[in-house]
């Protein structure tokens, strides 16, 4: 049932996701501004987002722009100056062209497992011309999303005020702590993973900037938004060693020079994030071990999809803080609290008897 209504429920969540995030907005536009009314707080607010977004893309655009026109006309140059001398060696270009002389290539196609292989990819190939012509309806679904957005944040105080009239009141105390465990874990990931994402990308950034990266500020910023999840910055890899290849093209460096300097800025940045960063904002609010952190992605993202990788870490924590209390009986729980001061967030842990 799970995997037939995930088209739907993903959007929902998402949407849900987001209002949880801008409800503090919310409420500081509605009570510390004093506008009294939900939802011009709420079209407060979206504005606000909005024009956040806008004014980073207006102020962003320039630089992206000429980075974008410099890497199509190194892209341009480099196919233009190919030569496949360069990478294969004679030796090697000969031993493909015997090959490919001595190959019978009327009987590989007449091959019954070449029949069933194109037999397989026609379906294929029509799934992905169909898949290509849904503009429309992924338009629709970001507008639903959009319009469950508006409704889940006018509604969040409600929601928040009177779900717990809906469980039995047998339960209900329990259900209540593990909520208050799991709203208390998704404030401190989200809030400190956010931070980190944002100076792993301002970081990579001005490394790509340093070296001459092509698009090295988009590729950078793209980098720390992949970096909300842990790890994922690793999917920004092979895009960069495209841009490595232009660059070396467009100046005229070695291939190996560029992606040495490529990788310096990757171990860098990764270092001073490790080292620094993830211990300093995020403290002790995960509690877990590298590998840990990868299994958990890992099961949560088989589980759930996208989905399950956004949530692995919080319900990780949680379910390693419900064992460490009913299950093995222990004093110290890894809960931990996220206070403000002066306008930084800090890791505070907290013991329970």
């Amino acid at each position: 049932m799970f995997s037939r209504l995930y088209g739907v429920l993903l959007p929902f969540f998402v949407s849900f996701l987001i209002a949880y995030i801008l409800d503090p907005v919310v409420g500081f536009v509605q009570h510390k501004c004093r506008v009294r009314n939900r939802v011009l707080a709420v079209a407060v607010t979206l504005l606000l987002v909005i024009g956040i977004v806008v004014g980073a893309g207006a102020a962003l655009k320039g630089p992206v722009a000429r980075e974008v026109n410099l890497a199509w006309d190194g892209f341009q140059r480099y196919i233009a100056t190919f030569n496949l001398d360069d990478y294969v060696s004679a030796e090697t270009r000969q031993k493909l062209i015997n090959w490919q002389e001595t190959w019978d290539w009327q009987a590989v196609l007449a091959s019954p497992e070449m029949k069933q292989s194109i037999k397989e990819l026609l379906p294929k190939i029509g799934n992905w011309i169909t898949g290509g012509l849904s503009l429309f309806s992924e338009l629709l679904v970001a507008f639903i999303g959009f319009l469950y957005l508006i409704f889940l944040m006018i509604d969040f105080p409600n929601i928040r005020q009177n779900w717990p009239k809906y469980i039995p009141r047998k339960i209900r105390p329990r259900i209540m702590t593990l909520v208050g465990d799991i709203d208390r874990n998704m404030n401190a990931y989200f809030r400190g993973q956010a931070l980190v994402a944002t100076c792993v990308g301002i970081l990579f950034a001005i490394g790509f900037s340093i070296i001459g990266l092509p698009m090295g500020i988009a590729m950078g910023l793209i980098i720390g938004v992949l970096n909300m999840v842990p790890y994922m910055q690793a999917l920004g890899i092979p895009p960069c060693i495209v841009l490595c290849l232009m660059q070396s093209s467009q100046t005229g460096q070695p291939v190996w020079l560029t992606l040495l300097m490529m990788a310096i800025v990757f171990i860098v940045v990764q270092t001073i994030q490790d080292m620094y960063l993830t211990p300093k904002i995020m403290g002790n609010v995960t509690g877990l071990s590298p590998a840990a952190i990868l299994l958990s992605l890992s099961i949560w993202g088989a589980i759930c999809g996208v989905i399950g990788m956004i949530i692995a870490l919080p319900l990780t924590t949680l379910i390693v803080s419900y064992w460490d209390r009913f299950v093995a009986n222990r004093r110290v729980s890894s809960r931990a609290r996220v206070a403000t001061h002066r306008g930084r967030i800090r890791i505070v842990p907290t013991t329970n008897d």
